[in-house]
């Protein structure tokens, strides 16, 4: 059935390649477009960083070993990976130049030095003399001056220099404590250029002495997949502390892409190569900057004078569900509470944690973090509940990706605080978003528990799609109890009756309400599964559901980026859809729905179905029970499946096709943009709550006018 199944890192790419689709859509507002080309570009950083570093690693290790769904070698899959990056490489400069072209139009204009004036070109050559020359550090490589450390993604210029021996190289870093992005003094254009083309052009002013054969502007990547469990080997230490000494040392690890702006001669580019231990097929070619970081600062400085040139403003909305100046514990304690990002605020749970840090009747706070932000008013609020007397326990993910600095510093401001601090089981990330309040009451204790499908940080929260479920149900918080003892003492929760928990009890039953719609089907009953995710790799689970489809169960699927199922399979996946939404903010909620009508199984959680998720991290799912909120995510998941802007199918050749080139759509078809169309909602169900908020006041208002023509007409003799 290897037909059936596409390779993951091959699948990450064609999501990339749908991201880069966003910049290239005219549709899309031309800011926006440059933010995807931005967007596209990090994401291929992390991809090189991570995934083809870990596949590096495992060449080394075992170069026979062969992943478990298409039985490639590591070797292969790299070999796939740099085809088809580079081959994604002139798309990405075409997206590139089609916007700078665009916004040319408007006179916003990236300065090349051919169409300089006599004036600016005078302009740059004082700025680069003043502000960049005496900053920069120019090295000769030859044979008695060693090839210097090149750092992760910064970036350099390297000159050939003459030499009548051998190559000799000139490198300059390109980055430093000189602003990058550079104006020219200009009122009626915007009009800029990058540093690391100014020093490329002046490179002979450097390099003075010598006479310089060609130049180019580079950049590295370096494998970032650092090992924990060997750095953890048989040393009594701090987790933290060994955290730290990792963040340094993945800062040094192998090269594993090398991109070029430029061209060198054969005889330095393989110098370049040799020295990085980089082969050939590693060094990828492009003409827009390597590092796309700058689009943050020019994008502020074109929204000043073109606002149009961006999304329209939008700002998460105040939640119909939840009545303002009350408390949070009380409605909750009445009814289940659905906060659905990034249409309704996440003010709501913050504030939820401030009341709980003064409610008297409050003895304890537990949350799990994964990834918060750098200004969290969330750790501030866990910080004040231990300050005033709460038990206050957190367990603080060190090992979140990229965000284990941030995550260190929080650490150790909530000890000080006061909280009890730990960071997980061995060997597990622990990637759940749960909370629990736990009140002590003359009836005894209270559970509000908090589920959630993403982080516990304002700042995503006002960027990705997710769901955030607070509930009193004592049978739910019981178990959110249980695992929060499990993570105290380093175990693991083995079974629930409610929460679904990896490692041990979240995969096994998902195949169970899976079986529980194939025996469905086989008995002629209507059987269904739904399934919102970020990414589908995890082959026990998929191979669950091509069972499924080929008993005759319903499939439908939203998944974001990796989807290593092929649908549309005659006699093996042909029961099952795969939709990708790739727009505005980044669809990150997980859904499952297992079945119709009254018996469906409804959840919500942080895990995708990838084997890191199923097994290798502490992951919560939690049932919706509350049947208004049910009818909501319902109508979440349906919105999005008849989406016909933003969608892309995926086919039966694991490509994808924006599902208005595959259905029939005639003019008279309604436009339909679930993101879009959630905003509107998001807006009005606000209005309502705002209209109703009104009503009573204008009533108040016409009934003392009414009052007061009474008074002035008795007063006057004209009334009783």
């Amino acid at each position: 059935m290897k037909d059936c199944y596409y390779n993951r890192e091959l699948s990450w790419l064609k999501f990339n390649e749908r991201v880069l689709e966003e910049a290239r859509d005219k549709d899309v507002p031309i800011c926006e477009r440059l933010l995807f080309s931005s967007i596209f570009q990090s994401n291929l950083d992390e991809f090189f960083m991570i995934r083809a570093g870990s596949l590096y690693d495992q060449t080394l290790v075992d170069s026979d070993s062969t992943e478990n769904k298409t039985g490639m070698t590591s070797a292969e899959q790299l070999d796939e990976i740099y085809r088809r990056s580079a081959a994604l490489l002139p798309v990405r400069d075409a997206a590139y130049r089609e916007i700078m072209e665009d916004l040319e139009k408007f006179g916003i204009e990236r300065v090349r030095f051919e169409n300089l004036s006599p004036d600016e070109e005078r302009y740059l050559e004082e700025y680069f003399n003043a502000e960049i020359r005496p900053l920069i550090s120019p090295q000769v490589v030859d044979k008695r001056h060693p090839f210097p450390f090149l750092a992760n993604k910064s970036t350099y210029i390297v000159s050939h220099i003459e030499s009548k021996s051998s190559v000799k190289l000139g490198i300059i870093a390109a980055s430093g404590s000189f602003p990058r992005l550079i104006f020219l003094p200009c009122r009626t254009k915007i009009r800029f250029m990058l540093a690391e083309r100014l020093i490329l052009h002046f490179v002979s002013l450097v390099f003075e002495n010598y006479n310089i054969l060609d130049s180019a502007i580079i950049r590295v990547t370096r494998n970032a997949d650092i090992n924990l469990e060997e750095a953890l080997y048989d040393h009594d230490v701090d987790l933290r502390d060994v955290m730290e000494e990792l963040l340094k040392k993945r800062k040094k690890l192998s090269p594993v892409r090398l991109e070029m702006t430029g061209k060198l001669d054969s005889e330095a580019e393989e110098f370049l190569l040799g020295k990085l231990e980089l082969r050939k097929n590693q060094l990828l070619f492009c003409e827009t900057p390597a590092d796309m970081s700058f689009v943050f600062r020019l994008r502020d400085k074109i929204g000043e004078a073109h606002p149009d040139f961006f999304y329209p403003a939008f700002r998460p909305q105040e939640s119909p569900d939840i009545i303002k100046n009350e408390k949070l514990i009380p409605q909750i304690l009445r009814k289940d509470i659905l906060l659905s990002y990034p249409y309704e605020s996440i003010k709501p749970f913050i504030s939820l944690l401030n009341e709980a840090a003064e409610d008297p009747q409050v003895v304890s706070v537990k949350i799990t973090l994964y990834r918060v932000a750098s200004n969290s008013k969330i750790v501030e609020a866990l910080i004040n509940a231990a300050e005033n007397g709460k038990e206050v326990f957190v367990l603080v993910e060190l090992r979140a990706r990229f965000d284990e600095e941030n995550n260190i510093g929080w650490s150790k401001r909530l000890e000080e605080a006061g909280c009890t601090v730990i960071y997980g089981p061995e060997s597990l990330k622990v990637h759940s978003k749960l909370l629990l309040i736990t009140q002590k009451t003359e009836n005894g204790l209270r559970y509000i528990t908090q589920i959630g499908t993403g982080n516990y940080n304002e700042k995503t929260s006002a960027l990705y799609t997710d769901l955030s479920l607070m509930t009193a149900d004592r049978n739910i918080g019981a178990e959110a109890g249980t695992v929060f003892n499990a993570l105290s003492m380093g175990t693991l929760v083995e079974n629930s009756q409610y929460l679904l928990v990896a490692p041990l009890s979240l995969r096994n039953k998902i195949i169970s309400l899976i079986d529980r719609e194939i025996a469905a089907a086989k008995m002629g009953r209507e059987s269904y599964t739904g399934l919102k995710l970020n990414s589908l790799t995890d082959k026990v689970l998929m191979d669950k559901l091509i069972e499924a489809s080929r008993a005759g169960v319903k499939i439908e699927m939203v998944i974001r980026g990796i989807c290593c199922l092929v649908p549309g399979i005659p006699e093996r996946t042909e029961n099952i859809t795969v939709t990708s939404i790739v727009g505005r903010f980044l669809e990150h909620s997980r859904i499952y729905i297992f079945g119709r009508g009254e018996d469906m199984a409804l959840y919500i959680s942080s895990a995708d179905f990838m084997t890191r998720n199923t097994i290798r991290r502490v992951e919560v799912a939690v049932p919706v029970l509350d049947k208004d909120i049910r009818k909501r995510i319902l109508n979440i998941f349906g919105t999005m499946l008849a989406d016909n802007v933003k969608a892309r199918v995926m086919l039966p050749d694991g490509s994808y096709m924006h599902r208005r080139d595959i259905e029939e759509i005639t003019p008279d078809t309604p436009r339909i943009n679930c993101q879009e169309y959630f905003i509107k909602e998001a807006y009005e169900r606000a209005e309502k709550v705002r209209s109703a908020a009104e009503k009573p006041a204008v009533q108040q208002q016409s009934a003392v006018k009414r009052v007061r023509v009474k008074v002035h007409r008795v007063r006057n003799g004209s009334g009783k």
